[in-house]
């Protein structure tokens, strides 16, 4: 009888998730750390290698910038919760074309639910401010489309609609409650917003001190670029003082949200970090600050608190990024943004272990089970097999 029970559970667990999901808030970020998976590179481990990357360092949430078959594969069963990405190339496609969005859903993410633990979809990555405009008019109905798509398929309270802006959309940004969306975009960004507002979507910004310090470091401190001891900025319409340059950015996001009538829309971080390297003009980009930006960040955000002027609004973020990217294009910096080297082993020390680290970068099934991943299942077992019992008897 146990057997029987254990059969139709596997069988019918989707259903009871989506069951159960009914009742529950989405969430597409457990905790408050998260990294960028970037694959642009010809050197870099393979996907399995970078679960067990990925477990040893107890980082859960993880964002690719496509689809990729191999990764999905290889997250499933691991209890690490992805975020996928519709790419800019796909957005005309799936603007105009709704079937195709409705099969790039199928055969991306309904045929990898519950073992790949797909919890969001990102339309695109900071399409507007970008060099190609003509993608400026299609964003907001690719998105539609993936959203309706779930829908359809009934796992929209499974997965999260987004997209990614940079600090391009930004206007005035200094100090933080002076920013405005810039004009040259809010004809796209009030209606897309409407949107995600009415599915329950973040704002999704991608933001790095190390950019706004290097574009005017005579002006800057570096230290408040890093989290280390420093003056800070007062702000005098929130009256509020800053003594980082996160906080600030972020807060700047919320006042534009504000100032376009989007008073409760949350923020969430889906990019930031710090170059190892970078060329002689690009000022800071080195071991010595990356390190100090990401250490400090990692407890910043252990603190689990919110900016100065959302204080309850608990900060999560993606890391930019896991992995150095030989094949990236640009300035030197854009291939040293990752914690860890092409061969696994770690680009500077903030507490993590890399690949060739030993057995301390392997996990056990004792491990797995220490750090949440059995754990997890298990809750749902229960609830699931609670609901099956109801059911039967």
């Amino acid at each position: 009888m146990i057997i029987m029970i254990f059969r139709f559970f596997d069988s019918f667990f989707l259903l009871f998730l989506l069951f159960f999901m009914r009742f529950a808030s989405l969430q597409a970020f457990t905790g408050t750390y998260g990294i960028n998976y970037g694959r642009l590179a010809d050197n870099i481990p393979s996907p399995d290698e970078v679960v067990t990357l990925l477990r040893a360092a107890k980082i859960r949430n993880v964002r690719i910038y496509d689809a990729d078959h191999s990764v999905l594969k290889a997250f499933s069963g691991t209890g690490l919760e992805i975020v996928i990405g519709v790419t800019n190339g796909q957005l005309q496609d799936m603007s105009s074309n709704a079937d195709h969005a409705l099969n790039w859903v199928k055969d991306n993410v309904q045929a990898f639910l519950p073992e790949t633990r797909i919890r969001g979809i990102a339309i695109g990555n900071e399409v507007l401010g970008g060099s190609n405009t003509a993608l400026y008019g299609v964003l907001l109905d690719a998105a539609k489309n993936i959203y309706n798509a779930t829908k359809k398929l009934h796992i929209d309270k499974l997965i999260q609609i987004t997209t990614s802006n940079s600090y391009a959309v930004f206007q005035d940004s200094y100090p933080p409650s002076s920013c405005k969306f810039n004009v040259n975009f809010i004809q796209y960004m009030k209606p897309l917003l409407e949107f995600f507002q009415q599915i329950g979507s973040p704002f999704c910004l991608n933001a790095y001190p190390s950019l706004t310090y290097m574009g005017n470091p005579k002006d800057i401190d570096i230290n408040y670029a890093l989290f280390q001891p420093n003056k800070g900025i007062d702000d005098p319409k929130f009256k509020l003082h800053y003594d980082n340059l996160l906080d600030a950015q972020i807060d700047a996001a919320y006042a534009a949200l504000e100032d376009a009538g989007f008073h409760k829309m949350e923020i969430i971080i889906t990019e930031t970090g710090w170059a190892s390297a970078g060329d002689q003009n690009e000022t800071g980009a080195n071991v010595t600050n990356a390190r100090t930006y990401n250490y400090n960040l990692r407890k910043r955000l252990a603190k689990k608190k919110g900016t100065p002027h959302r204080p309850k609004n608990v900060l999560k973020a993606y890391i930019f990024a896991i992995f150095n990217e030989n094949s990236k294009d640009g300035p030197t910096s854009e291939r040293n943004y990752g914690l860890f080297k092409a061969d696994g082993s770690i680009s500077y020390n903030i507490g993590f272990h890399g690949l060739n680290a030993g057995g301390s970068s392997h996990l056990s099934i004792k491990d797995i089970n220490t750090h949440g991943l059995s754990r997890s299942y298990t809750i749902t077992l229960i609830l699931c097999l609670s609901a099956l019992i109801l059911m039967i008897f």
